[in-house]
């Protein structure tokens, strides 16, 4: 198909991230999942009464973050650049 030089521009990368809701959803995972982990992780840890690392424990909750973001990204842009070939 021709494109017309009137084509939108694509998305950039910190509007697929922090836009339509992605952060939220990322969020909402993180916060299931990095609790999941840090209980399998750390989980001996907490019982025997001491504090896991902080540093591992953001980590743990932060990958999870960054992977829902990422998946974000990918799909919005396999997205965008869909709809613009049906132009």
């Amino acid at each position: 198909m021709l494109r017309t030089s009137q084509s939108p521009a694509e998305p950039t990368l910190l509007h697929m991230a922090f836009g339509g809701g992605t952060p939220v959803r990322a969020l909402a995972t993180a916060a299931v999942v990095g609790t999941v982990l840090t209980a399998i992780n750390h989980g001996d840890v907490v019982v025997a009464g001491d504090f896991p690392p902080f540093i591992k424990v953001v980590l743990t909750y932060c990958v999870p973050y960054c992977v829902t973001t990422w998946g974000a990204i990918i799909g919005k842009r396999a997205q965008w650049r869909q709809d613009q070939s049906m132009l």
